[in-house]
Protein backbone atom coordinates (compact mmCIF):
# COMPACT_ATOMS: atom_id res chain seq x y z
CA UNK A 1 0.00 0.00 0.00
CA UNK A 2 1.09 3.39 -0.70
CA UNK A 3 2.25 5.66 1.80
CA UNK A 4 0.67 9.51 1.26
CA UNK A 5 1.93 11.55 4.19
CA UNK A 6 4.65 10.47 6.40
CA UNK A 7 5.12 12.20 9.68
CA UNK A 8 9.11 11.46 11.04
CA UNK A 9 9.64 12.70 14.47
CA UNK A 10 7.79 15.87 14.27
CA UNK A 11 8.08 18.55 17.40
CA UNK A 12 6.37 21.66 17.92
CA UNK A 13 7.14 24.29 20.23
CA UNK A 14 5.47 27.76 20.51
CA UNK A 15 7.83 30.04 21.49
CA UNK A 16 11.11 32.39 20.85
CA UNK A 17 13.99 29.99 21.25
CA UNK A 18 12.50 26.52 20.58
CA UNK A 19 15.69 25.00 20.18
CA UNK A 20 16.30 25.52 23.93
CA UNK A 21 12.74 23.63 24.85
CA UNK A 22 13.78 20.81 22.35
CA UNK A 23 16.86 20.36 24.17
CA UNK A 24 15.26 20.46 27.55
CA UNK A 25 12.69 17.48 25.36
CA UNK A 26 16.01 15.76 25.06
CA UNK A 27 17.02 15.79 28.26
CA UNK A 28 13.53 14.22 30.01
CA UNK A 29 11.92 17.45 31.27
CA UNK A 30 8.27 17.29 30.75
CA UNK A 31 5.93 19.79 29.22
CA UNK A 32 4.59 21.30 32.15
CA UNK A 33 8.70 21.71 33.09
CA UNK A 34 9.61 23.12 30.11
CA UNK A 35 6.86 25.86 30.46
CA UNK A 36 7.64 27.05 33.91
CA UNK A 37 11.26 27.00 33.23
CA UNK A 38 11.33 28.79 29.75
CA UNK A 39 7.39 29.88 28.94
CA UNK A 40 7.54 27.97 25.89
CA UNK A 41 4.79 25.58 25.32
CA UNK A 42 5.30 22.10 23.96
CA UNK A 43 2.44 21.61 21.47
CA UNK A 44 3.92 18.27 19.21
CA UNK A 45 6.06 16.44 21.39
CA UNK A 46 7.76 13.83 18.58
CA UNK A 47 5.32 12.40 17.30
CA UNK A 48 5.64 9.99 13.92
CA UNK A 49 2.79 7.81 11.72
CA UNK A 50 2.27 7.06 8.30
CA UNK A 51 -1.30 7.72 6.24
CA UNK A 52 -1.69 5.21 3.43
CA UNK A 53 -3.41 5.93 0.32
CA UNK A 54 -6.97 6.18 0.25
CA UNK A 55 -7.24 5.87 4.10
CA UNK A 56 -8.88 7.71 6.99
CA UNK A 57 -6.54 8.30 9.27
CA UNK A 58 -8.31 10.17 12.38
CA UNK A 59 -6.32 12.04 15.05
CA UNK A 60 -8.45 12.13 18.11
CA UNK A 61 -7.17 13.86 21.27
CA UNK A 62 -9.04 16.41 24.07
CA UNK A 63 -8.70 20.72 23.57
CA UNK A 64 -4.41 20.91 23.92
CA UNK A 65 -3.36 17.65 22.82
CA UNK A 66 -2.11 18.77 19.99
CA UNK A 67 -4.18 17.15 17.29
CA UNK A 68 -5.53 20.58 15.37
CA UNK A 69 -1.37 21.79 15.68
CA UNK A 70 -0.33 18.41 13.78
CA UNK A 71 -2.54 18.78 11.29
CA UNK A 72 -2.01 22.45 10.01
CA UNK A 73 1.88 21.32 9.53
CA UNK A 74 0.22 18.56 7.24
CA UNK A 75 -0.06 21.60 4.71
CA UNK A 76 2.35 24.05 5.68
CA UNK A 77 -0.02 26.25 8.07
CA UNK A 78 2.22 25.78 10.77
CA UNK A 79 5.82 25.27 10.13
CA UNK A 80 7.28 21.97 12.71
CA UNK A 81 10.28 23.07 15.26
CA UNK A 82 12.15 19.57 14.55
CA UNK A 83 11.33 16.13 12.12
CA UNK A 84 10.09 15.90 8.50
CA UNK A 85 6.24 15.85 7.35
CA UNK A 86 6.24 13.99 4.03
CA UNK A 87 3.42 14.07 1.36
CA UNK A 88 4.48 12.17 -1.39
CA UNK A 89 8.48 12.15 -0.30
CA UNK A 90 7.67 16.33 -0.42
CA UNK A 91 8.76 17.66 3.04
CA UNK A 92 6.47 20.59 3.71
CA UNK A 93 8.70 21.23 6.80
CA UNK A 94 11.66 22.20 4.21
CA UNK A 95 10.53 22.92 0.76
CA UNK A 96 10.45 26.60 -0.84
CA UNK A 97 7.25 28.34 -0.87
CA UNK A 98 6.68 27.81 -4.33
CA UNK A 99 6.60 23.97 -3.87
CA UNK A 100 4.44 24.39 -0.81
CA UNK A 101 2.21 26.41 -2.70
CA UNK A 102 2.31 23.57 -5.23
CA UNK A 103 1.37 20.93 -3.01
CA UNK A 104 -1.58 23.29 -1.68
CA UNK A 105 -2.90 23.50 -4.69
CA UNK A 106 -2.73 20.48 -6.42
CA UNK A 107 -2.45 17.99 -3.47
CA UNK A 108 -4.34 18.85 -0.23
CA UNK A 109 -7.87 20.90 0.80
CA UNK A 110 -9.00 21.81 4.25
CA UNK A 111 -12.30 21.86 5.52
CA UNK A 112 -12.98 23.11 9.24
CA UNK A 113 -15.38 23.20 11.90
CA UNK A 114 -16.50 26.63 11.50
CA UNK A 115 -17.85 26.45 7.89
CA UNK A 116 -16.61 29.63 7.30
CA UNK A 117 -19.42 30.58 3.60
CA UNK A 118 -19.41 34.23 2.62
CA UNK A 119 -23.06 34.84 3.02
CA UNK A 120 -23.73 37.21 0.22
CA UNK A 121 -21.90 34.41 -2.62
CA UNK A 122 -24.59 31.62 -3.36
CA UNK A 123 -23.11 27.98 -2.97
CA UNK A 124 -21.66 27.45 -5.99
CA UNK A 125 -19.86 30.86 -5.60
CA UNK A 126 -18.59 29.41 -2.25
CA UNK A 127 -17.80 26.05 -3.36
CA UNK A 128 -15.95 27.73 -6.55
CA UNK A 129 -14.45 30.58 -4.30
CA UNK A 130 -10.84 28.73 -4.35
CA UNK A 131 -10.97 28.03 -7.85
CA UNK A 132 -11.10 31.57 -8.33
CA UNK A 133 -8.27 32.88 -6.49
CA UNK A 134 -6.23 30.25 -8.23
CA UNK A 135 -7.11 31.46 -11.57
CA UNK A 136 -9.10 28.85 -12.67
CA UNK A 137 -11.56 30.24 -15.58
CA UNK A 138 -15.16 30.93 -15.16
CA UNK A 139 -16.38 28.14 -16.89
CA UNK A 140 -14.56 25.31 -15.85
CA UNK A 141 -15.14 26.77 -11.95
CA UNK A 142 -18.75 26.62 -12.26
CA UNK A 143 -18.21 22.71 -14.07
CA UNK A 144 -16.45 21.68 -11.00
CA UNK A 145 -18.19 23.65 -8.30
CA UNK A 146 -21.30 21.97 -9.58
CA UNK A 147 -19.46 18.58 -9.84
CA UNK A 148 -18.70 19.07 -6.08
CA UNK A 149 -21.96 19.93 -5.09
CA UNK A 150 -23.52 16.43 -7.20
CA UNK A 151 -20.97 14.95 -5.05
CA UNK A 152 -22.71 15.92 -2.00
CA UNK A 153 -25.64 15.83 -2.45
CA UNK A 154 -26.24 19.51 -2.98
CA UNK A 155 -26.54 19.39 -6.81
CA UNK A 156 -30.24 21.43 -6.96
CA UNK A 157 -28.85 24.18 -4.08
CA UNK A 158 -26.14 25.61 -6.55
CA UNK A 159 -28.41 29.05 -6.40
CA UNK A 160 -29.47 29.14 -2.93
CA UNK A 161 -27.33 31.44 -0.31
CA UNK A 162 -26.30 30.11 3.08
CA UNK A 163 -28.64 31.34 4.94
CA UNK A 164 -31.35 29.16 3.42
CA UNK A 165 -29.59 25.97 4.40
CA UNK A 166 -29.47 24.14 7.50
CA UNK A 167 -26.08 23.53 9.39
CA UNK A 168 -25.95 20.20 7.74
CA UNK A 169 -26.32 21.62 4.38
CA UNK A 170 -23.84 24.04 5.44
CA UNK A 171 -21.03 21.78 6.24
CA UNK A 172 -21.67 19.82 3.07
CA UNK A 173 -20.79 23.10 0.81
CA UNK A 174 -17.67 23.22 2.60
CA UNK A 175 -16.75 19.66 2.35
CA UNK A 176 -17.55 20.75 -1.90
CA UNK A 177 -15.53 23.45 -1.76
CA UNK A 178 -12.48 21.38 -0.64
CA UNK A 179 -13.32 18.44 -3.31
CA UNK A 180 -13.84 21.15 -6.54
CA UNK A 181 -10.25 21.28 -6.03
CA UNK A 182 -9.66 18.00 -6.55
CA UNK A 183 -7.00 17.42 -3.71
CA UNK A 184 -5.59 14.18 -3.44
CA UNK A 185 -5.79 14.57 0.39
CA UNK A 186 -8.34 16.47 2.51
CA UNK A 187 -7.57 17.65 6.25
CA UNK A 188 -10.88 17.79 8.18
CA UNK A 189 -10.31 19.30 11.71
CA UNK A 190 -13.70 18.73 13.54
CA UNK A 191 -15.61 19.56 10.54
CA UNK A 192 -19.00 18.20 12.34
CA UNK A 193 -17.85 19.56 16.05
CA UNK A 194 -20.73 22.21 15.42
CA UNK A 195 -23.17 20.22 14.31
CA UNK A 196 -26.53 18.43 16.11
CA UNK A 197 -25.63 15.05 17.26
CA UNK A 198 -28.14 13.70 14.61
CA UNK A 199 -26.86 16.50 11.57
CA UNK A 200 -23.54 14.54 12.80
CA UNK A 201 -24.25 11.24 12.48
CA UNK A 202 -25.76 11.93 9.52
CA UNK A 203 -22.57 13.72 7.82
CA UNK A 204 -20.55 10.79 9.39
CA UNK A 205 -22.47 8.45 7.24
CA UNK A 206 -22.24 10.51 4.21
CA UNK A 207 -18.87 10.89 4.50
CA UNK A 208 -18.56 7.30 4.58
CA UNK A 209 -20.61 7.00 1.59
CA UNK A 210 -18.56 9.19 -0.28
CA UNK A 211 -15.46 7.67 0.38
CA UNK A 212 -16.46 4.61 -0.46
CA UNK A 213 -16.71 6.41 -4.69
CA UNK A 214 -14.21 8.65 -4.08
CA UNK A 215 -11.10 6.78 -2.04
CA UNK A 216 -9.56 10.27 -1.05
CA UNK A 217 -6.52 10.02 1.68
CA UNK A 218 -8.08 11.93 4.63
CA UNK A 219 -6.95 12.80 8.20
CA UNK A 220 -10.24 13.52 9.90
CA UNK A 221 -9.47 15.12 13.69
CA UNK A 222 -11.79 14.73 16.33
CA UNK A 223 -12.17 15.17 20.09
CA UNK A 224 -15.21 12.61 20.12
CA UNK A 225 -14.07 8.54 20.63
CA UNK A 226 -17.13 7.38 18.66
CA UNK A 227 -16.74 9.51 15.70
CA UNK A 228 -13.00 8.13 15.51
CA UNK A 229 -14.07 4.76 15.89
CA UNK A 230 -17.15 4.72 13.45
CA UNK A 231 -14.80 7.00 10.50
CA UNK A 232 -11.28 5.84 10.70
CA UNK A 233 -9.36 3.24 9.50
CA UNK A 234 -6.92 3.56 11.59
CA UNK A 235 -7.07 5.85 14.76
CA UNK A 236 -4.25 7.95 16.45
CA UNK A 237 -4.44 9.31 20.11
CA UNK A 238 -3.22 12.21 21.27
CA UNK A 239 -2.22 13.24 24.86
CA UNK A 240 -0.44 16.27 25.88
CA UNK A 241 1.52 16.70 22.55
CA UNK A 242 2.32 12.86 21.96
CA UNK A 243 0.38 9.89 20.24
CA UNK A 244 -0.32 7.68 22.63
CA UNK A 245 -1.54 4.79 20.90
CA UNK A 246 -2.34 4.09 16.90
CA UNK A 247 -4.05 1.25 15.38
CA UNK A 248 -7.31 -0.07 14.74
CA UNK A 249 -10.76 0.49 16.41
CA UNK A 250 -10.22 -2.94 17.40
CA UNK A 251 -6.78 -3.27 18.58
CA UNK A 252 -7.36 0.18 20.69
CA UNK A 253 -10.26 -0.90 21.87
CA UNK A 254 -9.55 -4.51 22.81
CA UNK A 255 -5.72 -3.29 23.69
CA UNK A 256 -5.50 0.25 25.34
CA UNK A 257 -2.05 1.15 25.37
CA UNK A 258 -2.44 2.59 28.74
CA UNK A 259 -4.94 3.79 31.34
CA UNK A 260 -5.13 6.97 29.54
CA UNK A 261 -6.70 4.97 26.46
CA UNK A 262 -8.67 2.50 28.36
CA UNK A 263 -10.68 5.29 30.44
CA UNK A 264 -11.45 6.63 26.59
CA UNK A 265 -12.53 2.75 25.70
CA UNK A 266 -14.45 1.60 29.04
CA UNK A 267 -18.01 2.75 28.07
CA UNK A 268 -17.57 1.92 24.10
CA UNK A 269 -20.74 -0.28 22.52
CA UNK A 270 -18.34 -3.21 21.46
CA UNK A 271 -20.97 -4.33 18.89
CA UNK A 272 -20.15 -1.15 16.73
CA UNK A 273 -16.92 -1.37 16.59
CA UNK A 274 -16.03 -5.70 16.31
CA UNK A 275 -16.38 -6.97 13.20
CA UNK A 276 -17.54 -10.56 12.20
CA UNK A 277 -13.86 -11.38 11.24
CA UNK A 278 -12.51 -10.78 14.91
CA UNK A 279 -14.18 -13.23 16.29
CA UNK A 280 -14.67 -16.57 13.18
CA UNK A 281 -12.90 -19.48 13.05
CA UNK A 282 -11.38 -21.31 10.02
CA UNK A 283 -14.52 -22.76 7.84
CA UNK A 284 -14.54 -26.53 7.72
CA UNK A 285 -16.86 -27.02 4.78
CA UNK A 286 -17.87 -30.50 3.59
CA UNK A 287 -18.79 -31.36 -0.10
CA UNK A 288 -22.23 -31.60 -0.77
CA UNK A 289 -21.41 -34.39 -3.54
CA UNK A 290 -18.97 -36.28 -1.87
CA UNK A 291 -20.38 -36.52 1.32
CA UNK A 292 -23.32 -38.73 3.25
CA UNK A 293 -25.33 -38.25 6.27
CA UNK A 294 -22.85 -40.97 8.18
CA UNK A 295 -19.58 -38.95 6.88
CA UNK A 296 -21.41 -35.81 7.88
CA UNK A 297 -22.12 -37.20 11.13
CA UNK A 298 -18.48 -37.77 12.03
CA UNK A 299 -16.84 -34.58 10.95
CA UNK A 300 -19.14 -33.26 13.70
CA UNK A 301 -18.32 -35.48 16.23
CA UNK A 302 -14.93 -35.41 15.05
CA UNK A 303 -14.40 -31.43 15.17
CA UNK A 304 -17.07 -30.86 17.97
CA UNK A 305 -19.68 -28.83 15.87
CA UNK A 306 -23.28 -29.02 16.49
CA UNK A 307 -23.46 -28.24 12.20
CA UNK A 308 -21.18 -28.19 9.23
CA UNK A 309 -21.49 -26.03 6.16
CA UNK A 310 -21.87 -27.30 3.04
CA UNK A 311 -20.60 -26.35 -0.43
CA UNK A 312 -21.02 -27.44 -3.85
CA UNK A 313 -18.40 -26.67 -6.63
CA UNK A 314 -16.92 -24.23 -4.15
CA UNK A 315 -20.02 -22.45 -3.41
CA UNK A 316 -21.86 -22.32 -0.07
CA UNK A 317 -24.50 -24.48 -0.50
CA UNK A 318 -26.62 -24.84 2.88
CA UNK A 319 -25.71 -25.85 6.24
CA UNK A 320 -26.33 -29.49 7.84
CA UNK A 321 -27.31 -29.88 12.02
CA UNK A 322 -25.76 -32.37 14.06
CA UNK A 323 -29.82 -33.72 15.04
CA UNK A 324 -30.89 -33.87 11.21
CA UNK A 325 -27.77 -35.48 10.12
CA UNK A 326 -28.58 -38.20 13.26
CA UNK A 327 -32.04 -38.04 11.92
CA UNK A 328 -30.88 -39.05 8.17
CA UNK A 329 -28.58 -41.66 9.32
CA UNK A 330 -31.30 -43.78 11.05
CA UNK A 331 -34.20 -43.49 8.35
CA UNK A 332 -31.52 -43.84 5.70
CA UNK A 333 -32.24 -40.10 4.13
CA UNK A 334 -30.56 -38.66 1.59
CA UNK A 335 -27.63 -35.75 2.78
CA UNK A 336 -29.46 -33.24 0.34
CA UNK A 337 -32.76 -34.01 1.54
CA UNK A 338 -32.32 -32.99 5.00
CA UNK A 339 -29.78 -29.30 4.21
CA UNK A 340 -30.97 -26.55 5.13
CA UNK A 341 -30.53 -23.81 2.54
CA UNK A 342 -32.25 -20.86 4.51
CA UNK A 343 -28.98 -20.24 7.03
CA UNK A 344 -27.55 -17.37 8.13
CA UNK A 345 -24.24 -15.69 6.69
CA UNK A 346 -22.85 -12.28 6.59
CA UNK A 347 -19.44 -10.93 4.97
CA UNK A 348 -16.23 -10.68 6.99
CA UNK A 349 -16.91 -6.93 7.55
CA UNK A 350 -19.89 -7.14 9.29
CA UNK A 351 -20.33 -5.38 12.48
CA UNK A 352 -21.40 -7.53 15.91
CA UNK A 353 -24.51 -5.25 15.79
CA UNK A 354 -25.59 -7.04 12.76
CA UNK A 355 -24.69 -10.24 13.46
CA UNK A 356 -26.46 -10.15 16.84
CA UNK A 357 -29.85 -10.50 15.59
CA UNK A 358 -28.06 -13.48 13.19
CA UNK A 359 -26.93 -15.64 16.16
CA UNK A 360 -30.21 -15.49 17.83
CA UNK A 361 -31.10 -18.45 15.59
CA UNK A 362 -28.59 -20.63 17.18
CA UNK A 363 -26.97 -21.76 13.87
CA UNK A 364 -22.81 -20.60 12.99
CA UNK A 365 -23.09 -18.20 10.80
CA UNK A 366 -21.50 -18.56 7.37
CA UNK A 367 -18.87 -15.54 6.20
CA UNK A 368 -19.04 -15.42 2.54
CA UNK A 369 -17.29 -13.68 -0.31
CA UNK A 370 -18.70 -11.57 -3.15
CA UNK A 371 -18.84 -15.23 -5.24
CA UNK A 372 -20.52 -17.26 -2.41
CA UNK A 373 -17.74 -18.94 -1.57
CA UNK A 374 -16.87 -19.92 2.46
CA UNK A 375 -14.53 -17.41 4.47
CA UNK A 376 -15.06 -18.58 8.30
CA UNK A 377 -17.72 -19.64 10.62
CA UNK A 378 -18.77 -17.51 13.69
CA UNK A 379 -19.92 -19.50 16.36
CA UNK A 380 -23.56 -17.49 18.38
CA UNK A 381 -21.54 -17.68 21.40
CA UNK A 382 -18.74 -16.06 20.15
CA UNK A 383 -20.37 -13.22 19.23
CA UNK A 384 -22.16 -13.04 22.82
CA UNK A 385 -19.35 -13.50 24.49
CA UNK A 386 -17.25 -10.61 22.45
CA UNK A 387 -20.06 -8.52 23.13
CA UNK A 388 -20.28 -9.15 26.89
CA UNK A 389 -16.58 -8.84 27.48
CA UNK A 390 -16.87 -4.79 27.20
CA UNK A 391 -19.95 -4.87 29.61
CA UNK A 392 -17.71 -6.66 32.95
Amino acid sequence: MTTKISAKNIFKIFGNNPDQALGLLQKGQSKEEIYASTGQTVGVDDVSFEVAEGEVFVVMGLSGSGKSTLVRMINGLIKPSAGEMLIDDIDVASCSRDVLRRVRREKVAMVFQHFALFPHRTVAENVAFGLKIRGVKPDERRERAQAALEQVGLGTRGDSFPDELSGGMQQRVGLARGLASEPEILLMDEPFGALDPLIRSDMQQELLELQRSLKKTIVFITHDLNEALILGNTIAIMRNGSMVQIGTAEQIVSNPADDYVAAFTRDVDRSLVFTAQSIADPAQPLDLANTDATAALAHMETHGLDAVHMVDHGKLAGIVTYRDANTAVRDDVALKHIMQEDMPTASAETLLVDLYPLAEKGLPIALTDDEDRLDGVVAPQAVFAQLSNGKQ
